[in-house]
C-alpha cells in the first residue's frame, strides 16, 4: 500500500470513528433517562427479529463477548424490557425476548431520535444519503 493508499485509508478510518463519536454523543442525549445506546440496540434488534434470541446469538450480532451481553441483559431484564427464560430444549441455554414495556422503550427512544436523525437527512440530502448508504454497507461487510 503506498503513502496515497495509507493516507486515504486513514483519512477514511478518522472520519468513521469521529462521525461515530458524534452520533453516540447525540443519541445518549435523547434516548429516554437511563437507556444506554447499547440497551437501545438489543431493543431494536429484538424487536425488528420479532422472535426469540439467545444470549450467544445476540452477543455474534453485536460483536461483543457473551459477558457483555449477559451485562446488558440483566439490566435490561431488571428495568422490565426483556423476558429471559430457559431454553425447553437445552436447559444450560437461555432465551431472550423483548417484552411490552421494552417495545414501548424502544418506541419512545425511536420518537425522541427521530427529529435529530431526519435533521441530519434533510442537512445532507436525500441523494446524499441514498449514495452513502450503500458505501457504508460495504464497509461494515469489510469490517466482519
Amino acid at each position: 500500500m503506498g503513502d496515497d493508499s495509507n493516507t486515504l485509508a486513514i483519512m477514511l478510518f478518522s472520519e468513521v470513528l469521529a462521525a461515530d463519536q458524534m452520533l453516540r454523543s447525540r443519541l445518549s442525549k435523547v434516548l429516554p433517562k437511563g437507556m444506554e445506546i447499547s440497551h437501545f440496540s438489543v431493543l431494536n434488534h429484538l424487536a425488528w427479529r420479532e422472535g426469540e434470541r439467545s444470549p450467544a446469538q445476540l452477543a455474534e450480532t453485536f460483536h461483543v463477548t457473551r459477558g457483555a451481553m449477559t451485562n446488558t441483559l440483566t439490566k435490561l431484564e431488571w428495568a422490565g424490557y426483556v423476558h429471559v427464560r430457559p431454553d425447553w430444549d437445552d436447559a444450560r441455554r437461555k432465551m431472550v425476548s423483548i417484552s411490552p414495556s421494552g417495545r414501548l422503550a424502544r418506541d419512545t427512544a425511536i420518537t425522541a431520535l427521530t427529529p435529530m436523525i431526519n435533521q441530519v437527512v434533510d442537512q445532507l440530502g436525500d441523494e446524499k444519503v441514498r449514495a452513502t448508504l450503500p458505501i457504508l454497507r460495504e464497509l461494515r461487510k469489510q469490517l466482519i
